[in-house]
């Protein structure tokens, strides 16, 4: 059995569980008034769809992949981490413009001057969107920022 169809049974089963779990323990609702469990239970569907697809189709997708890919893909990771765990402590606007910057300047290897001024442009923009016009409450950071 191929690492690929292996991770497709693995997700298919990790969806099955959160499938039961949304069952046997979330209100579902109505279709007007969606409850807490189905989110996460037509999400489980979905990942158990995708991860049974990639079980019967599995095998040669790494080989069309270049390995040197990978090492992006894990500064990519890395980068989400930070950001995850950054996010309260130093607030939504420095997360974001640190994150936005590492990926810029490290990962896509962009001027110094255009990857710090998106960064700032988007991390400031989308804090506005969220939290003027969407209302949502973003953590601001130790500066009050």
């Amino acid at each position: 059995m191929s690492a690929d169809r292996a991770a497709g049974l693995v997700l298919a089963a990790l969806a099955a569980g959160i499938a039961a779990i949304a069952l046997a323990e979330l209100p579902m609702g109505s279709w007007a008034r969606p409850g807490a469990g189905a989110a996460p239970l037509g999400l489980g569907l979905i990942l158990g769809g995708f991860g049974l697809a990639l079980a019967w189709q599995g095998g040669g997708a790494w080989e069309a992949t270049d390995r040197a890919e990978a090492g992006r893909a894990l500064a990519i990771l890395a980068a989400a981490g930070f950001a995850a765990l950054a996010f309260e402590a130093l607030g939504y606007r420095l997360t974001m413009a640190a994150m936005l910057a590492f990926l810029l300047l490290a990962v896509e290897r962009k001027p110094v001057l255009p990857a710090l001024a998106w960064s700032a442009l988007l991390s400031l923009g989308s804090f506005h969107a969220f939290s003027v016009w969407l209302r949502v409450p973003l953590p601001r950071g130790p500066f009050g920022f």
